[in-house]
């Protein structure tokens, strides 16, 4: 007999969002474009191709060459930093974001405390290349990161809510112990976003996101940023962009900013049809079991109840089998099957498939913006007929 649902709900988080906070950061990154431009210029960013600008005399202008700078990357810029409430530099994905920011950090010989179950792709790059800089890489569970010892690391990577698994850990705790270790803090807040999560104001010294994902949301560019309050710090981050090459395209950053514009919207919508699935997937018999940090027995809602304003939109379900969860995901008709998540769109995959340390038949579904209740009820059905 499986358990009466628990609707699924956070309690009034202490460490999470004040509300008025929340809107004064969302008004300034709505307006922050808009306060600044002259009478008959655009409202929206331009997209400026170019790898020359005019460059008489000292070259002491902010645009110096296409490699340096670009009036669409300080639009977007300057609207993620509204929410981050710091100095942000974009990137052409979010992997070449964790790039930056591992390569600011790491010095030859450092010692790295790495998520074992975060994105595999970090765990790949430390493996393929970063390595051979001498960097020594400690893999835990990011369940056990929060007690795990920090001493004599010079870096804490922290993953949370995990992908694909959705554990969480103390972002202020490991933050609190790191620094009086004498290491530095990142976290990647790619699932949660600055709007549902505010690792800087937690102590983390940067944060990482893939902006490919909810952020931009309209799942039509790669894009990904880093955010810090750390003047030295951000300077490195800013310096590896320009001499790595590693540059977004003004189209991209037009895009990004696009989609940032509709983040607290689509959110609201996202989070409130999760809630919703995650109470349908804890009650129904075909589930096996359900992992989302809004479900009050959930391993990660102690901790995310503390931390984030709301448990987000991913949800992690475990089917029986390969089979059924493959049949789940091709049979409903308001599931896209394909990777990534964020998008306006609902989409899931089987994680499995990735080589991922999860179950052969458990799903990641990303939920999207369909109306709540018809996208409830396709899913309903669909888990009725397996």
């Amino acid at each position: 007999m499986r358990k009466a649902a628990l609707k699924p709900s956070m309690e009034s988080p202490p460490m999470a969002h004040d509300r008025k906070q929340s809107d004064s950061r969302i008004m300034a990154m709505l307006h922050k474009r808009a306060a600044s431009i002259e009478k008959g210029e655009s409202l929206t960013p331009p997209i400026v191709n170019a790898a020359k600008y005019a460059l008489p005399g000292a070259p002491d202008h902010p645009y110096p060459y296409g490699r340096f700078d670009n009036p669409g990357w300080g639009a977007v810029e300057d609207a993620i930093g509204a929410l981050e409430e710091a100095e942000t530099v974009c990137f052409p994905s979010g992997m070449a974001a964790v790039t930056a920011a591992l390569m600011a950090t790491l010095k030859p010989k450092s010692r790295l405390l790495l998520p074992s179950d975060g994105y595999y792709t970090v765990r790949v790059l430390m493996d393929e290349f970063i390595k051979q800089h001498d960097i020594e890489t400690t893999e835990i569970p990011t369940a056990e990161m929060t007690g795990h010892a920090v001493e004599g690391y010079d870096l804490v990577w922290i993953e949370t809510p995990s992908n694909p698994g959705l554990d969480v850990c103390d972002i202020a705790a490991i933050a609190e112990r790191a620094h009086a270790a004498g290491a530095l803090v990142i976290v990647d807040n790619t699932t949660a976003t600055p709007l549902l999560q505010r690792p800087l104001d937690l102590g983390a010294d940067l944060t990482v996101s893939s902006d490919t994902k909810a952020l931009a949301g309209h799942s039509d560019v790669l894009f990904g940023h880093v955010s810090g309050r750390d003047e030295t710090l951000m300077a490195r981050i800013r310096n590896w962009r320009k001499l790595s090459g590693s540059t977004p395209g003004p189209a991209e950053a037009y895009l990004a900013y696009r989609g940032l514009m509709t983040l607290e919207l689509r959110l609201a919508r996202m989070c409130e049809s999760a809630h919703e699935l995650a109470n349908l997937f804890y009650s129904h018999k075909a589930v096996e079991s359900v992992r989302f940090p809004g479900l009050a027995d959930d391993p990660s809602f102690k901790i995310a109840s503390t931390q984030m304003s709301e448990p987000g939109f991913v949800i992690g379900l475990t089917f029986k089998d390969e089979e059924t969860a493959e049949r789940f995901i091709t049979d409903c008709p308001a599931i896209f099957a394909a990777t990534s998540f964020g998008g306006i769109q609902t989409s899931a995959e089987r994680r499995a498939r990735w080589g991922d340390d999860v179950a052969e038949g458990y799903v990641r579904l990303s939920v999207g913006c369909e109306p709540t209740a018809a996208l409830v009820q396709a899913v309903s059905d669909t888990l009725d007929s397996l």
